[in-house]
């Protein structure tokens, strides 16, 4: 069996070492996928034998499907919210979209045009790449999703929510239904690991016996277990991530928005980092990621929406960063 142990005094979490019962990303997604540093293959308990052979010379191997990886996820899989949870969400989606953009127009003031007509559907569950040059619209398009804009024409759909007609005293409630995730992690710097995960439910009114219950749940799916009294000072970029993710996560949210959050990661980093917005997309999370990271893209194969100069250029199922670019 491949060596599950990083040398000495390199953080195991930037090598990302998947422990056995953690599903893997889909295999053209893989950390040892061309132009990436190869790493062991963990199998699912789901998962044949014949499809996860050690790496043997001469020995064919094959490679497993997206459907062996995640036909039965394993006991520590990542959980979707309740049905408690989901009778209180302020979205309620149901079998409908989770975000439809009907021709929607964003105007600065000095009549500056940040969106123009964009007309978008997201189904619940999907996972959403949104890329386009600075300046292209990105930022706007996620500051309406989470009404810290209001569209200047046309209506934005959030869920069940059309937020043109939702009241301002609604709008901490609505973001408490939206997890976010950024480039620059956005984390209390006075605060421990576990304090930064434990403010995000105090907020919403969580019980302290949920708290205790849930940060260290949350904490050991992001595989940060040991790290919940360090602060972020103490950790590495993809540790303050992993902790960005568990924050946004915690409460199960029906929209999870990562706004560039590998920008300041390394490759190897970046698929780790992947891998939990993944795994969380697959409980019925829809997810929409603003990101700049070209290989990553490419890799995934997802549904890529591409924004130029305000307007909706490219709306693609199983996109690359570029149109035709692979």
């Amino acid at each position: 069996m491949a060596d599950n142990t990083t040398t000495s005094g390199e953080d195991p979490f930037e090598l990302h070492v998947t422990p056995p019962d953690v599903p893997e990303l889909p295999d053209h997604v893989r950390a040892d996928a061309p132009g990436t540093v190869a790493r062991p293959l963990a199998a699912p308990p789901s998962a044949s034998a014949a499809a996860f052979t050690a790496d043997v010379p001469g020995e064919r191997v094959d490679a497993p499907t997206a459907d062996d990886l995640w036909a039965d996820p394993a006991p520590a899989a990542i959980e979707g919210p309740s049905a408690r949870t989901r009778r209180r969400s302020m979205l309620r989606p149901g079998e409908g979209p989770m975000v439809v953009f009907d021709d929607v127009t964003m105007t600065y003031p000095g009549n500056v045009t940040a969106l123009e007509n964009v007309s978008l559907t997201i189904d619940s569950g999907e996972f959403v790449f949104l890329v386009g040059s600075s300046g292209s619209g990105k930022s706007t398009f996620i500051r309406l999703l989470i009404r810290e804009l209001q569209v200047s024409s046309g209506h934005l759909m959030v869920g069940t929510r059309d937020l043109a007609k939702l009241n301002s005293s609604k709008v901490p409630y609505l973001r408490r239904e939206i997890g976010c995730v950024f480039q620059d992690f956005k984390l209390l710097p006075r605060r421990t690991v576990a304090e930064n995960v434990a403010y995000t439910l105090e907020v919403t009114g969580e019980s302290h016996r949920d708290i205790r219950r849930k940060v260290p749940e949350i904490l050991s799916l992001v595989g940060l277990a040991e790290k919940s009294g360090r602060f972020p000072n103490e950790l590495s970029g993809g540790e303050q991530q992993r902790v960005s993710i568990a924050r946004a996560f915690v409460n199960h949210p029906a929209l999870l928005i990562a706004d560039e959050p590998t920008g300041n990661l390394d490759p190897e980093t970046s698929i780790g980092i992947m891998q939990l917005l993944y795994r969380i997309n697959r409980t019925g999370t829809t997810v929409i990621m603003a990101t700049h990271d070209r290989d990553l893209v490419d890799k995934m194969q997802m549904r890529v929406i591409e924004l130029s100069g305000g307007k909706l250029v490219r709306d693609q199922r199983r996109g690359a960063y570029q149109q035709g670019g692979m």
